[in-house]
């Protein structure tokens, strides 16, 4: 189970691209990476889930952790490129109701 986490910064803006399994194993690690981003004021985060093979519920529960992050500092959150079965997956806990979502690897980044 493994997670690859890539990190690019331009001006305002940070792309976090990810691929592999976010699960209870691989989860710590994306919370520790990605956090710091989510603490600047009026943080722009983008998350590439299309390298994203599988998500658990560890997952999500990071996702609403830096969406909330990102909320108290006046910060916004995309995520692009989700497969059918994670923007299902975020369908039915609530969240694609919630989170800016584009499925679809044109994500509009």
């Amino acid at each position: 189970m493994n997670i690859s986490i890539d990190v690019q910064e331009q001006e305002k803006q940070t792309t976090i691209k990810l691929a592999g399994e976010i699960d209870a194993y691989t989860a710590p690690k994306l919370r520790e990476t990605a956090f710091p981003y989510t603490e600047k004021e009026e943080a722009d985060i983008v998350i590439d889930l299309s390298g994203v093979t599988y998500m658990d519920s560890t997952g999500l529960g990071v996702f609403v952790g830096l969406f909330k992050s990102l909320n108290a500092n006046n910060g916004t959150m995309k995520l692009i490129g989700l497969s059918d079965r994670l923007k299902r997956l975020f369908d039915i806990t609530g969240l694609a109701d919630i989170m800016n979502i584009n499925s679809g690897s044109e994500g509009g980044v």
